[in-house]
């Protein structure tokens, strides 16, 4: 989901190139862009760290707890909508709901809610978001042909506001939470039949092919005033989930050209920065927030395949460009460094320009961050879930980052729900905040915890423990469907029958093997033919994690 406006933050990720992933609770996106500095020269070249499965300190327990609770004690309990941030609670967020129904499987496996709490209250979220009033009108109504507002009426499940848009990607965060929960709750037990129906029907409402106004993309949404926004989501971004569901709609289908016309404009964002070659998105919500629910480890699409990669590589890649970003500090904030790191959307103390190291330094309010080949803002404000929610693609950068966050400014930015939102050790202006509150010689902190940046964490701190949102979602047929029309190839998409014995000699062949595997072993991985790269103008990566194959080894829980 786009971390931007609550009134166009969809239409501000539409167009990465043109506009600005910035938007406040409250205002319009900004225009400008401090990207110039961003760039380094010559990037910093950090030695690879060999991948391993690492044992997570006590910390990380803590962290889920705290961040569980997040969701189980803010969400209304009459009707299961969870806020947007705590504790300003102005408004529910689809997409934090989406979160919140993924949160409380978790919490079922860790013991901290028992299974029939989580059913009662995921029967009351969705038996609300079936129940609530449809249409195009513009007040009074909470939905339009299967999608929702992206901001609810916390008490009646209303559109908040005029400001507010139908939101397709929201919708999509909102819906993978939907089908987790058609998946989890499997039991022959006539509730937890009734959440796998109601499920059923919440996604196959949604008419994906209602918003191709431009086909075969998808619009970023509509307004009821205004009509559909012009703005189609267009890659690399977080919609890959978007393009998943849409084409895994057993009802409302796209066709499998919306997959190839999406990743077609990828090429303008593949490249080298800090080091890496990876597809290039500022903010690292957009390397994180499909691989939540999708295991992307070994299944590739076409263009993905012929970069000789998957997107979870390109996701650990994003990471380690962010960390050598920081080491860099080519804007010489404070505390940036190797465990220090991490630019996503995320609250920030103020719109404001103000002299740093004697010259004009722009913030923000709530904006979206980043470090990449484009999209680049950076006022000196981390979020922690930037780093946090990377864990499964890197833990040997992203445990140590958290933990020094938390020992150096834990006083300040960790409470009651884990990790308040970001924080910014260079702001010590004297001058009005948008929020949050200024730490005698720590700089500003947030005082909100925001829904979208909590559910990356718990999700993910999951998934590096032991798979379990992905294991869940890899049943859930949609959601397969969707990644075999995308194009979709290889690793646990590999159909079971070629996975078998060999007719010949018995043997067991080993599972995976197929069209990717074959591509993979003729040519070295990361690598293209001369004269395609020449073309692209690409360049390698780093020999030591380009050239050999990611391997993954079973989490362990702790």
């Amino acid at each position: 989901m786009q971390r931007a406006k609550p009134t166009t933050r969809a239409v501000s990720f539409a167009v990465l190139s043109t506009l600005l992933l910035a938007l406040s609770a409250c205002k319009k996106p900004e225009t400008q862009s401090q990207t110039q500095p961003i760039v380094s020269p010559e990037p910093v070249v950090i030695e690879p760290l060999k991948q391993e499965r690492l044992e997570l300190p006590p910390l990380f327990r803590d962290i889920e707890k705290r961040t569980f609770q997040f969701f189980w004690d803010t969400t209304n309990e009459q009707n299961g909508l969870t806020p947007d941030r705590y504790p300003s609670r102005p408004f529910a967020s689809i997409a934090s709901i989406g979160f919140a129904l993924t949160a409380y499987p978790i919490g079922i496996e860790r013991g901290w809610v028992n299974r029939t709490q989580a059913v009662d209250r995921t029967l009351t979220t969705l038996k609300f978001l079936r129940d609530l009033p449809s249409g195009p009108q513009p007040t009074g109504k909470g939905a339009y042909k299967g999608f929702y507002y992206h901001f609810l009426d916390m008490q009646k499940g209303e559109r908040f506001n005029s400001w507010v848009e139908l939101s397709s990607v929201d919708t999509g965060l909102l819906m993978m939470g939907v089908l987790f929960t058609q998946s989890y709750y499997d039991r022959d037990d006539p509730r937890e039949k009734e959440i796998r129906d109601i499920a059923d029907t919440l996604y196959k409402r949604v008419d994906w092919t209602w918003l191709q106004q431009n086909k075969p993309l998808i619009s970023m949404g509509w307004f009821p005033e205004s009509g559909f926004i012009k703005h189609d989501w267009m890659g690399y971004n977080e919609a890959m989930l978007l393009y998943v569901l849409a084409l895994g709609s057993p009802s409302h289908p796209v066709e499998p050209e919306a997959w190839t016309v999406w990743t077609r404009t990828y090429n303008d964002v593949w490249g080298v920065y800090q080091g890496e070659e990876f597809l290039a998105f500022g903010p690292l919500f957009g390397h994180q927030y499909s691989h939540v629910w999708i295991d992307f480890r070994g299944i590739q699409d076409e263009y993905i395949r012929e970069r000789g990669i998957d997107y979870f590589e390109n996701s650990r890649r994003a990471a380690y460009a962010q960390r050598a970003y920081a080491i860099a500090n080519p804007m010489k904030w404070e505390g940036y460094g190797p465990e220090l790191w991490g630019l996503t959307a995320s609250d920030g103390p103020q719109q404001t320009l103000q002299e740093y190291r004697g010259e004009q330094r722009q913030f923000r309010h709530y904006s979206a961050r980043g470090a990449g080949l484009r999209e680049n803002f950076d006022d000196g404000t981390i979020a922690p879930t930037a780093a946090i929610a990377s864990l499964p693609f890197a833990p040997e950068i992203v445990i140590p980052t958290t933990v020094a966050m938390h020992e150096r400014y834990g006083e300040y930015i960790y409470s009651s729900y884990g990790f308040l939102d970001s924080f910014n050790p260079s702001f010590n202006y004297d001058i009005p905040l948008k929020t949050g509150r200024l730490v005698p010689d720590h700089g500003w902190v947030a005082s909100d915890y925001i829904g979208i940046d909590q559910g990356p964490i718990l999700a993910m701190i999951s998934n590096y423990r032991n798979e379990f949102v992905w294991n869940v979602m890899k049943r859930n047929p949609y959601i397969r469907s969707g990644l075999e029309r995308a194009g979709f190839k290889g690793g646990w998409l590999t159909p079971a029958d070629a996975q078998g014995k060999d007719s010949k000699d018995g043997k067991d062949k080993k599972a995976g093997e197929g069209e990717a595997k074959a591509k993979a072993d003729a040519q070295p991985a990361g690598t293209m033919d001369p004269a395609t790269a020449r073309a692209l103008g690409e360049a390698e990566s780093r020999s030591g994690r380009t050239n050999a194959p990611v391997k993954q080894n079973a989490p362990k829980p702790e």
